[in-house]
């Protein structure tokens, strides 16, 4: 009888010890691992990448024959942002009109802006046209005061000009007299050289007549003369 009581006492503990094995491996299983069912996985850390900095280029857009297109694809840099081609350009910014000694020169900045030309314009009237790497060029003379401009133009169209008031100063009316003055004196040569020839072919009483025309129309054409050069220009 003693044994056998002890004999259910070893199987009641026996169960007892597996059912709580039991219990703690499911716990482990639900605690350290996922359920390959479940959509949601654990998160993973994110790795960010450090932004690439570029410089801008050194680009001058008032200077003559340079290309930020090129400086970017030599040196890898960040040109401005240019309106497309489709577009017609932003107007360039005209920076002087000035003598430089024979004809008038005029210097300007380039838009943000794709160009393919540049035109001047002398009084409403196209003067000039230049390459869109051009920043100065020359326009010729101007002799009375006129507005000068120089637009951007693409094949999309051309931008408002940029316009500066140009008068001419002492320099170029200097030359224009002097050109004027080499003229007439080389005219008054020749009529002197036409004269001397006829006065010693012409008889006594028709040199005296002739004489006196001669002095009257010099004198005529002395005073239009100062009347243009001091009146009319001065």
């Amino acid at each position: 009888m003693m044994t056998l009581i002890a004999h259910r006492l070893t199987h009641l503990l026996t169960l007892k010890h597996s059912a709580v094995r039991e219990v703690e491996l499911v716990m482990l299983s639900t605690e350290d691992y996922y359920d390959l069912d479940d959509p949601v996985t654990p998160n993973s850390p994110i790795r960010m990448s450090k932004p690439t900095l570029t410089e801008r280029c050194n680009y001058n857009p008032c200077l003559e024959g340079q290309s930020c297109k090129v400086l970017a694809d030599s040196t890898g840099c960040l040109c401005p942002g240019l309106t497309l081609p489709s577009v017609a350009p932003e107007k360039p910014n005209l920076k002087s009109v000035s003598w430089n000694g024979s004809q008038v020169v005029i210097e300007w900045c380039a838009p943000n802006s794709y160009v393919t030309a540049y035109v001047v314009t002398v009084a409403g009237k196209e003067r000039q046209k230049f390459g869109n790497n051009r920043r100065t060029g020359a326009v010729g003379m101007i002799d009375h005061t006129a507005k000068v401009c120089v637009a951007a133009e693409n094949d999309s169209g051309i931008s408002d000009g940029s316009c500066m008031k140009y008068q001419p100063g002492d320099s170029s009316l200097a030359l224009k007299a002097g050109l004027i003055g080499g003229a007439l004196g080389f005219l008054l040569l020749l009529f002197l050289a036409i004269f001397n020839v006829f006065w010693k072919i012409t008889p006594m009483r028709l040199k005296i007549k002739r004489y006196k025309r001669d002095i009257a129309n010099c004198y005529f054409y002395f005073l239009h003369l100062k009347k243009y050069l001091f009146g009319e220009v001065l």
